[in-house]
C-alpha cells in the first residue's frame, strides 16, 4: 500500500479558535493534480481526526489526498470558552473555512455520525462542495435509545492513571458495538480517542463542554429530511448492523426520503463502523471510483 505522509494543518476560526486538520497524501510527493480529489473526514461526537487514520492510506493509495478536521474542542484543535458554541452551525462554519483556507474547492465528504449531521447541514449552503457524500451511521431520524446511551457518557468520564485503565474505561463504554474485541482493540481504541498529559495521566481528547448543549438538546431541534435531500448523489449509509443510532426503522425512513441512497450494513458492528471493514471500505472506494 502506498506509504501516506502526515500534514497537520491550523487555522484560525472568525471567532479566533483555533482549528486543526490532519491531511494524508503520497509520501515524497505533492498534491495530485487534480484538485478535486480530496476526500474530508468528519468525526462524531466525543472523536477526533485520528479516527480516519487507518482509512486514509487506502484512500491515499487510489490517488485521493485526505482531509480529517478536528472540530473544535477535540484534538488539536482549541476548545471554545463559550460552550453553547459547540453547535452543527458553528461546525460548518469551520468546515469551510478549513477548506477555503487549504483552497479545497469540492469534496467527496465522509461524515461519522455527528459528522454527518455537520454534512446535511452544510448542504443547505453549500451541496456544490460535495461531489459525493458516505454517511456513516446517521440518519435525518435518530433512536432514542442511541441518544440516552451517548448522554450518559459525554463529558461524564474524567482523567485516568494510564492507558491500560483508559482501555478499560472505553471499552465499558464502547464494548457493545464492538462485541468480542481483544485487549489490542482496545489499547488501539483508547489511544486514538485519549491523549498523554505532562503529568503522565490519560484524558479523554475532547472538552467536556461540549456535553452541554448535546445535553440541552440531544436530537437535532429541526427536520432533517429537508437537508438530507439536498445532498448529492453518490450518496452512501453505511451503518452497523448492531447500532442502536441507527435502527432499522431510521434505515428505512431516510430510504423513503433518499430511495438511490445505497445501504451498506456491517456485521457484529454497533455505532460506529471504522470504516476500514470491508464492507465499509468497498463502499467508499466504489464512491471514490464512481467520481472519478
Amino acid at each position: 500500500m502506498t506509504t501516506a505522509l502526515e500534514i497537520v494543518h491550523t487555522v484560525t476560526a472568525a471567532d479566533g479558535v483555533r482549528l486543526a486538520a490532519r491531511e494524508w497524501r503520497p509520501a515524497g510527493e505533492g498534491a495530485p493534480a487534480d484538485a478535486r480529489r480530496v476526500v474530508l473526514c468528519v468525526h462524531g461526537l466525543t472523536r477526533n481526526s485520528r479516527d480516519f487514520a487507518d482509512l486514509a492510506p487506502h484512500l491515499v493509495a487510489r490517488g485521493w489526498r485526505v482531509v480529517a478536521v478536528d472540530v473544535r474542542g477535540r484534538g488539536l484543535s482549541g476548545h471554545d470558552p463559550v460552550s453553547m458554541n459547540y453547535a452543527v452551525p458553528t461546525y460548518v462554519a469551520d468546515i469551510w473555512t478549513v477548506m477555503d483556507a487549504l483552497r479545497i474547492e469540492s469534496v467527496v465528504w465522509i461524515g461519522t455520525s455527528m459528522g454527518g449531521l455537520i454534512a446535511m447541514v452544510a448542504a443547505a449552503t453549500g451541496a456544490a462542495r460535495m461531489r459525493a457524500v458516505v454517511l456513516n451511521d446517521i440518519t435525518p431520524d435518530l433512536s432514542p435509545v442511541g441518544l440516552a446511551r451517548i448522554a450518559g457518557y459525554v463529558g461524564a468520564l474524567g482523567s485516568f492513571a494510564g492507558w491500560a485503565e483508559a482501555a478499560d474505561a472505553v471499552r465499558a463504554t464502547n464494548e457493545t458495538a464492538f462485541p468480542g474485541r481483544e485487549a489490542a482493540f482496545w489499547d488501539a481504541f483508547a489511544r486514538r480517542v485519549c491523549r498523554e498529559a505532562a503529568d503522565g495521566r490519560v484524558h479523554l481528547d475532547y472538552d467536556p463542554d461540549i456535553a452541554v448543549p448535546f445535553r440541552a438538546a440531544p436530537a437535532p431541534a429541526v427536520d432533517l429530511h429537508p437537508l438530507f435531500a439536498a445532498l448529492p448523489t453518490p450518496l452512501v449509509l453505511v451503518r452497523g448492523a448492531l447500532s442502536d443510532l441507527v435502527s432499522a426503522g431510521e434505515r428505512d425512513a431516510a430510504l423513503v426520503t433518499r430511495p438511490d441512497m445505497q445501504v451498506v450494513e456491517v456485521p457484529g458492528v454497533g455505532h460506529a463502523p471504522l470504516l476500514t471493514e470491508p464492507e465499509a471500505l468497498e463502499a467508499i472506494l466504489g464512491v471514490l471510483d464512481a467520481v472519478g
